[in-house]
């Protein structure tokens, strides 16, 4: 079927001469040599006959989506504020198109290599490493970030990070992090042991606790260090938020303040109907290194 033509495109063609002969100063080109019912049949065509603004059916080029990469620690209180209050909330009420998320856990934590292999010391001790650990592996694991968002916002937003850690299948073994042994196992929570059976049902929980315990989650860990250090500027707290590849104060406060509507007035293209409303300010909090 012909695409349809717009009344502007119609009212246009009534002033063309007989023929579909092209008069000057008309509005379209005078190189356009398709027939009055093509003009709006494709961006291509279009241009060359210069009746785009006619064209309202047009497909036009997608704009780009907000970029923003979140540096946290998976027991920082002011990131998990952040990850389950401002971060996952925007992310459900956006199109995919409009939001792309980085999540980097290791925040405030400090690196070694002893006798080859990566020791983390963290902010918050043992039990917070233990926490980056599973969620970068759980990033690992499911790839898609649809996939593994949800659990680590179920994660987050439970009484205990690492309580989780029967919700991501571990075993009983005791691996160090840092100088300090870590169990894998932790009194059952029934809320958390359901993060993932409810969200990501399809993850085997034996390969996420596997790299938990092996060296794919210390190369993770030391991948995520690399990526905090090469922060510029340099992180001075977290949650550290990045947006479109840039980090400033005012930055920070609006996407602490409203996430939603930072990203609402960054992206270019079409507004959603989430876009039409706004929080009140905050002032927003972080944990110091």
């Amino acid at each position: 079927m012909a695409p349809t033509v717009p009344l502007a495109v119609l009212a246009l063609v009534a002033l063309v001469a007989p023929g579909l002969g092209v008069a000057p100063g008309l509005g379209v080109a005078p190189s356009c040599d398709y027939p009055a019912h093509r003009w709006c049949s494709s961006p291509d065509i279009a241009a060359a006959c210069q009746v785009e603004g006619h064209c309202p059916s047009l497909p036009h080029p997608a704009a780009a989506p907000v970029e923003l990469s979140l540096y946290y620690e998976s027991l920082c209180p002011a990131c998990r504020e952040f990850l389950v209050m401002e971060l996952f909330s925007t992310w459900l009420l956006l199109p995919d198109e409009m939001l792309n998320i980085t999540l980097v856990p290791y925040g405030n934590a400090q690196e070694r290599n002893v006798s080859g292999k990566w020791n983390f010391q963290c902010q918050h001790g043992p039990e917070e490493c233990l926490g980056n650990m599973i969620e970068a592996c759980l990033m690992h694991e499911a790839k898609n970030f649809s996939t593994y968002f949800p659990v680590i916002f179920c994660l987050e937003s439970g009484s205990s990070v690492t309580k989780n850690l029967d919700a991501v299948g571990a075993r009983p073994s005791c691996p160090s992090l840092g100088d300090v042994p870590v169990p894998l196992t932790a009194p059952r929570v029934p809320s958390a042991r359901q993060c993932l059976q409810i969200y990501a049902p399809e993850l085997d929980r034996g390969r996420i606790a596997a790299c938990v315990q092996g060296d794919t989650g210390a190369a993770l860990m030391h991948r995520n260090a690399q990526l905090t250090e090469a922060l510029d500027p340099p992180h001075q707290y977290v949650p550290w938020i990045v947006v479109n590849g840039k980090h400033t104060d005012e930055l920070q406060a609006q996407a602490q303040a409203s996430l939603l509507g930072l990203v609402c007035r960054l992206y270019q293209g079409g507004k959603p109907e989430a876009c039409g409303g706004s929080k009140a300010p905050k002032i927003p909090s972080g944990c110091r290194r």
